[in-house]
């Protein structure tokens, strides 16, 4: 790659303002699609920085890099694939404790790294100063503070971008430890697969060096997911012959570690993790007010509540539609008032025959009939829009978790089967942020089963 371009890749946790992040650098200068094979949408931009061009990935947002889902398994894949030049982390500065678990799984990747603590003005309002310099020393990389929303920060993080990938600002490298047993593991691992291959983990080099078989991963972090057991990387490696012997000794690795602690591998590692998580957090953080609920506690021990969760969740779900097809009401009987105005217009300028009788009985009564019901849907999904914009549709599937159990469902089917009440197409669409693929499919056949408003004339046909 030239010396003044850059591939950049922006990672973050759902809600944490990365796509507003991404609009602030790349502004117009984008182009949205989706990843080959799955219906997860990829966006690309392009940014101009100090002589750099710069192309900015903003990945699915995420909470880890275990491949539980498909945004999971694309976000790690393009890392790994692709190869960016540096990860941008965006992180809620207000949440911060929490959003630093998928740094950690970031920083075992080895790409060169950027921190942007956007949302800071939040986290001033609740009386949370954070030592900026503090955590990029505990972090071992460079940490810019952001406000998205208002765009500030915007200039600082494309600065500390071009300073990292230049070299102008390299911090010391600060790995998460894990407990002793573990790092003996690791480092058993490390000298199984040989650590002359430049930190990293090649397969298939017996084959033709263009063949796009081969694989290169991180060593580090492939032997930390093999130890957890991750189904997707473990069935790609053990396709190559030549990792057998890793793969006995990682299984080795894990019973010895089982006869030590006696619980599960995986939550051992999750809980190394926060734990170096709340070391980092308590030396460069001060929270000035302790035990006073923020108002966004105080809602939520409301609609949270097992007694009150599920009648407000319904009447919410009763003021949405009743505000629907109220405010819709109007537009549609102006809508059906301009479609019959038309069509007594365009009969009375044709002759009579086949041809007046498809265009006004046809195409303008056919069409006319659907397009009656555009209000409804437009004022369903704003109103639907407006509840994910304030949290209370992840709050929501929380409360309808334990009955669509019952249904067999997940608690995050409510959404898609809502959506459906506007348009079925959308809501088939929202069904992959489930992340087991039994929930996608169930979900996916019954959501059809909800009316759109574009089913209302057919059932009146039929009627």
């Amino acid at each position: 790659m030239a010396d003044n371009k850059m591939v950049i890749a922006l990672a973050g946790n759902p809600n944490s303002g990365k796509t507003t992040i991404f609009n602030n650098m790349t502004g117009a200068r984008q182009h949205v699609g989706n990843y080959p094979g799955v219906t997860v949408e990829k966006k690309e931009g392009w940014a101009k920085h100090r002589g750099f061009e710069i192309t900015v990935i903003d990945l699915p947002g995420t909470y880890g890099l275990s491949a539980y889902s498909p945004d999971e398994l694309v976000a790690r894949n393009v890392i790994i694939d692709e190869k960016p030049d540096l990860l941008v982390n965006v992180v809620d500065a207000s949440n911060l404790e929490r959003n630093l678990y998928l740094t950690t799984q970031l920083k075992e990747l080895g790409v060169p790294m950027v921190l942007v603590l956007n949302m800071a003005d939040m986290a001033e309002r609740n009386k949370i100063a954070i030592n900026y310099k503090l955590l990029s020393q505990l972090l071992g990389m460079p940490v810019v503070r952001a406000v998205g929303i208002k765009n500030e920060g915007t200039a600082a993080i494309l600065d500390a971008v071009v300073n990292r990938y230049t070299g102008e600002e390299n911090p010391p490298e600060r790995l998460v430890r894990y407990r002793k047993e573990i790092e003996d593991e690791i480092i058993r691992l490390q000298a199984i697969v040989g650590i002359g291959q430049e930190n990293s983990l090649k397969l298939g080099e017996a084959a033709a060096a263009s063949s796009s078989n081969n694989i290169s991963y991180p060593l580090r972090w492939t032997i930390i997911k093999l130890l957890e057991n991750d189904r997707e990387l473990t069935e790609k490696i053990a396709s190559y012959p030549e990792s057998r012997a890793l793969l006995e000794q990682v299984e080795q690795s894990q019973q010895r570690i089982r006869n030590l602690h006696g619980d599960d591998l995986e939550m051992n590692l999750v809980e190394d993790r926060y734990a170096f998580i709340r070391g980092v957090y308590r030396e460069a953080c001060q929270v000035s007010i302790v035990n006073r609920l923020s108002i966004t506690e105080k809602i939520d021990k409301v609609l949270l509540n097992r007694v009150l969760g599920i009648p407000l969740f319904l009447g919410m779900m009763w003021l949405l539609f009743q505000l629907t097809f109220t405010l819709g009401a109007p537009l549609m009987d102006w809508i059906d008032i301009g479609v019959s105005a038309l069509g007594t217009w365009v009969s009375s300028q044709m002759a009579e025959g086949l041809l007046r009788s498809l265009v006004v009985d046809g195409i303008i009564g056919g069409v006319g009939g659907v397009i009656v019901f555009l209000p409804n849907i437009i004022l369903l999904f704003m109103g639907i829009a407006f509840l994910e914009s304030t949290g209370y549709m992840s709050r929501a599937a929380f409360v309808m978790d334990e009955i669509m159990h019952k249904a067999g469902l997940h608690g995050k089917s409510f959404v898609p089967m809502l959506i459906g009440f506007g348009c079925t197409v959308p809501a088939l669409m929202a069904s992959r942020t489930l992340e087991n693929p039994r929930d996608r499919l169930v979900t996916m056949l019954v959501t059809p089963l909800m009316s759109c408003g574009a089913r209302l004339p057919v059932y009146t046909l039929l009627i």
